[in-house]
C-alpha cells in the first residue's frame, strides 16, 4: 500500500481489562435470529437451557443496537437505499424484528426447536472501524462438522442502502468440517465481497476465492488473516500475500463490473435499475467505513454447506433446525471434548487506517 497507516486497534488479549463492557474494544452481540443465514446457533453469553413447550428469551438482546433488519430478513430485496446508521436508534421500532432476534418458541408438533447452540459474535462497531487500511487477525479455526467461523466486516453507515447494497467483506470463512469433507472443509479458507442492488443479484461470484494446505489443515494451528484495501486494491490473504484468497484491481466501477440488468422484476412489474453508487468513489461500495466482526455460526439454511447426503439437514425444509439436532449423534461427537478446540481461538486483531 502506498501512503502511510496509522493504527486504530492493537488487542492481543493479555488481559480481560478493556474487552467487553460499556467502554471495551469488542461489542458482544446477543441474538437468536439466524443472521439472515438461517444459522442454527444463538448469539449469547446465556448458559440457560430450555424445553419442549418453552418459550426462551435471551437476556440484553441486542436487536435495538445491531439494527435488526439486516439480519433477520434472509430476503433482502429492497432497491431503496435507506441512508441510516447501522447502530441506528432514529429507525421505529420492528416489534416482528425484535421477537425473532430475541427470543424463540419450541413446538413438538411442528419440530420447531429452539436454537440448540450458544455462541458468540464479537465486533469492533462502537469501538474500531476503517476507511481504507489494513487488518490483521491471528487465529485458529474451530474443529467439528458444520461449524462455520468467519472474519469479517460490515459497514458502519449503510451509505447506499442495506445489504448487500453498501457491501461486505469477508476476510475469513472456513468450516469445520474436516478435510475430506468434499466442499472444502478445514484445509480451505476463503475470502469474498458480497456487493449488488439486492440478495438475487449479489455479485459475490465475481470476487470470492480461497487457499487450501495441501499437508494439513488450519485448525491445527494459528494462521494470520490479513486485508489490504485501497481506492485501487483489495488484497486478502492467509499468512503472505503470496498466499492470496482474494487479489483485485479496482480498475473500473463496481456498477460496470457487475454487468447488472437494466430492469428487474419487483412484484408484478419492470423497475429500471439504477447504480446505486453514482455518488461514490470507483470503489464503492467499498469507499466508506467498516467495522470487524469475529464469529462462529452453526449450520445455516443459505447454502454454505452445500446439500448433501452427509448434511442432516434439508436447507428448504421448514424444520431444518431441528433436523439438525436431531442428528447429532452423528456430528457432535467429531466437535471435540477441549472447547479451544472447538472455538474461534484469537491471538491478536490489529487494524490500521490508511492515513
Amino acid at each position: 500500500m502506498t501512503g502511510n497507516l496509522c493504527p486504530v486497534m492493537d488487542e492481543n488479549f493479555d488481559s480481560e481489562d478493556g474487552i467487553f463492557g460499556d467502554n471495551g474494544k469488542f461489542f458482544r452481540e446477543v441474538d437468536m435470529s439466524g443472521f439472515g443465514n438461517g444459522e442454527f446457533e444463538m448469539a449469547t453469553d446465556s448458559s440457560a437451557n430450555s424445553y419442549d413447550g418453552h418459550v426462551f428469551n435471551i437476556t440484553d438482546c441486542t436487536f435495538n443496537v445491531t439494527h435488526g433488519n439486516s439480519y433477520t430478513e434472509s430476503t433482502k430485496n429492497s432497491l431503496t437505499p435507506l441512508n441510516i446508521s447501522a447502530i441506528g436508534t432514529d429507525q421505529e421500532f420492528d416489534v416482528e424484528g425484535y421477537t425473532k432476534a430475541c427470543s424463540a418458541v419450541s413446538n413438538s408438533t411442528s419440530g420447531s426447536v429452539i436454537n440448540p447452540v450458544q455462541s458468540a459474535r464479537l465486533s469492533t462497531r462502537r469501538s474500531a472501524s476503517i476507511q481504507f487500511g489494513k487488518v490483521e487477525v491471528r487465529a485458529k479455526i474451530p474443529t467439528g462438522d458444520w461449524l462455520w467461523p468467519a472474519i469479517w466486516m460490515l459497514p458502519v453507515d449503510n451509505v447506499y442502502g442495506q445489504w448487500p447494497q453498501s457491501g461486505e467483506i469477508d476476510i475469513m470463512e472456513a468450516r469445520g468440517n474436516g478435510p475430506k469433507y468434499p466442499y472444502q472443509g478445514t484445509n480451505y479458507v476463503r475470502g469474498s465481497l458480497n456487493w449488488g442492488p439486492n440478495h438475487i443479484l449479489n455479485r459475490a461470484y465475481k470476487t470470492y476465492g480461497w487457499w487450501t494446505m495441501r499437508r494439513g489443515s488450519y485448525d491445527e494451528d494459528f494462521h494470520t488473516y490479513s486485508l489490504e484495501w485501497d481506492e485501487n486494491f483489495i488484497r486478502i490473504y492467509v499468512d503472505s500475500r503470496l498466499h492470496h484468497l482474494l487479489d483485485l484491481k479496482v480498475k473500473k466501477s463496481f456498477w460496470d463490473f457487475g454487468e447488472f440488468p437494466p430492469m428487474i422484476s419487483q412484484g408484478a412489474e419492470s423497475v429500471a435499475l439504477s447504480n446505486l453508487w453514482v455518488n461514490g468513489t470507483k470503489a464503492a461500495p467499498f469507499d466508506q467505513k467498516f467495522y470487524l466482526i469475529l464469529d462462529v455460526g452453526v449450520g445455516g439454511t443459505n447454502g454454505w454447506f452445500p446439500e448433501s447426503d452427509e448434511k442432516p439437514w434439508y436447507d428448504r425444509s421448514q424444520t431444518a433446525m431441528g433436523e439438525f439436532w436431531r442428528g447429532r449423534d452423528k456430528w457432535y461427537p467429531t466437535w471435540p471434548q477441549d472447547v479451544g478446540k472447538r472455538s474461534l481461538v484469537v491471538d491478536y486483531v490489529k487494524m490500521w487506517q490508511k492515513c
